[in-house]
């Protein structure tokens, strides 16, 4: 009897795991909506971690810390949910395909300023719920970025400009 119980439950758990990883993205852009938005603050660390995963976390936490001893600007200068700076979005479209029970993958469409854009998300379900573990992003030359890639590409050119010994 337990076996067809398990059987019987088992479609449903990536329809599940699909509910919860969109309710996290709409959650997000539910903060843009609106002419007077403010927008998700990622101004503490705490806030950071509410909205991804520990490793990306450490990278964004780190380069911020470093960017305010230097007066400077962190290597992600616009928001990471929209990769802009500025925004005024209406509805957003979002789908997400269940990977693993604890990855999964989304989409996020939607108009900024009238222009189309689609942003990824690589998602994984930590015990405090799903986190964002990577976004990719359209650049204006037809390519695409990564905010993973950001912190990559920073400390290659760090390491780079370092004499070697």
């Amino acid at each position: 009897m337990l076996a067809v119980l398990t059987f019987a439950l088992a479609p449903s758990l990536p329809a599940r795991a699909d509910a919860a990883a969109k309710t996290f993205l709409e959650n997000i852009y539910a903060a843009y909506k609106g002419k007077k938005s403010k927008g998700i603050p990622l101004d503490t660390d705490a806030e950071i971690r509410l909205y991804f995963e520990p490793s990306i976390a450490a990278l964004m936490i780190k380069d911020s810390k470093q960017a305010a001893k230097r007066h400077d600007v962190p290597e992600l200068e616009g928001d990471p949910f929209l990769g802009a700076q500025d925004w005024e979005i209406g509805s957003v479209e979002i789908a997400v395909t269940y990977t693993a029970p604890d990855h999964a993958t989304a989409t996020a469409k939607f108009m900024n300023f009238k222009d189309p854009q689609t942003v990824t998300y690589h998602l994984v379900k930590l015990k405090q719920g799903w986190r964002i573990a990577d976004i990719t992003w359209p650049e204006s030359d037809g390519t695409k970025a990564t905010l993973r890639g950001l912190y990559v590409k920073k400390i290659g050119s760090i390491q780079a400009a370092q004499p070697s010994s």
